[in-house]
């Protein structure tokens, strides 16, 4: 095999010859798909959390003050007036679904039931169900424990694929599932944030004799280290990039198009959308693979095991994988997303509420949350939306429901209520 050598990834490589015949990688993972972190421990890992740390891995340490108002302003629920937004453009469904993919311990879902419930006035008529996509049965009980009512026992079933399911604080049905296949089809609005970035990648160089894949082998020279190398010959995942790739290396998540591909199926049959939130890039980033333990950046090849592993998501791969099926919105990012959505106006209720020092340090969240040079180029937001949504068309109608009307996706153009 060749020596590999790329910015991200010459520190860990060094030469070989490998005499050996081609070996590929298979196409299938057993990784925990939708599970957003690793198994819990005694510091809860919540979205709040990896929002946080990603923030000051990417512009240095922040203040306490700092520290406060951006959980303050954090953007979480303007994430509920979105699907609100987008329910009630497309005619307020009498029912519809919120699925999220890898919800952690259920902070964001959480986040989002309580705009339900402030919002109970718009939606007191529609008759609306949670979905969770968790293949970890530790999280998954933290996460009955943050959004589920107490007094309701739990239903389990370990055999159904609905292997539990309970009643929310607020009164609303809520069950899981370990695969999105799983989730019951239907009118639903899919939420994936900070999900894609950790789904397993296959890396690859450009070399003179065309793409190799990038594996990971044996230091002949210490025999309990890893190194990566390049594959001799072709390998089946190195169809998935594109004829006309400019850049030289590239990395490509099978799985992230089988779930695309799920979802586009699911909105274009029954009507709905898909927000997808992330750290990524549009085509145009290379490596990308990453560790992280302790907070801190680290080899990926050392102590396996240790460290929490993401890739940037390649949001030109998602659109390409959804094309045809329906229309997609994005990636845009974070700064344009929150200021479409109202963080402007969010800002000022609470500005007017605080004095002068309170003021400032909300000031000093806001710009951590929207300034190019910190946050508000690193997030992206992609939507997927049925084609007649973009094009004033509608799904079939029952008689209780509106007729729906073209008007801006929330996040993506000018938010308008109806």
């Amino acid at each position: 095999m060749a020596l590999l050598h790329t910015p991200g990834l010459r520190a860990a490589a060094c030469e070989v010859r490998h005499e050996s015949p081609c070996k590929v990688i298979p196409c299938f993972w057993r990784g925990k798909y939708f599970s957003s972190g690793r198994e819990p421990a005694e510091n809860q890992v919540t979205p709040m959390l990896r929002h946080l740390v990603y923030k000051i891995k990417a512009t240095g340490p922040i203040t306490v003050a700092e520290y406060m108002k951006e959980v303050l302003t954090n953007p979480a629920k303007l994430l509920g007036i979105w699907f609100i937004s987008e329910w009630m453009a497309t005619g307020k469904n009498a029912a519809f679904q919120l699925v999220e993919l890898g919800p952690g311990r259920g902070t964001l879902s959480g986040d989002i039931l309580r705009v339900f419930s402030q919002l109970g006035s718009v939606l007191k008529n529609c008759d609306i169900s949670i979905h969770l996509v968790e293949v970890s049965e530790k999280l998954s009980e933290i996460q009955a424990l943050t959004l589920t009512e107490e007094k309701v026992p739990l239903e389990r079933n370990p055999g159904s694929p609905a292997y539990m399911k309970g009643v929310t604080k607020s009164g609303i049905p809520i069950s899981w599932y370990r695969d999105l296949q799983d989730v019951p089809k239907g009118y639903s609005f899919y939420l994936a944030h900070e999900f894609f970035d950790v789904l397993p990648v296959h890396k690859f160089q450009k070399t003179p004799q065309g793409w190799r894949e990038v594996f990971i082998d044996i230091d002949p020279q210490a025999s309990d280290k890893l190194r990566f190398v390049l594959a001799p010959c072709v390998t089946p995942a190195e169809v998935f990039i594109q004829s006309d790739e400019t850049r030289d290396h590239v990395e490509v998540c099978p799985e992230a198009g089988v779930i695309i591909q799920e979802l586009s199926q699911r909105i274009a049959l029954t009507g709905g959308a898909a927000l997808i939130a992330d750290y990524g890039h549009d085509g145009t980033k290379t490596d990308t693979f990453r560790g992280f333990c302790g907070h801190k950046l680290h080899d990926v090849l050392i102590a396996p095991g240790t460290a929490d592993l993401t890739a940037d998501v390649d949001f030109s791969y998602l659109r390409r994988m959804a094309e045809g099926k329906v229309a997609s919105l994005g990636p845009i990012k974070q700064q344009t997303f929150l200021k479409n959505m109202g963080i402007d106006v969010r800002l000022k209720v609470l500005a007017d509420k605080s004095d002068e020092p309170s003021r400032q340090q909300l000031l000093q969240g806001y710009d951590m949350l929207m300034n190019p040079k910190k946050m508000g180029e690193r997030f992206h937001f992609l939507a997927l939306l049925p084609h007649q949504r973009l094009h004033g068309g509608s799904h079939p109608m029952n008689e209780c429901q509106s007729k729906p009307s073209p008007s801006p996706v929330a996040g993506f153009g000018e938010l308008a209520w109806r």
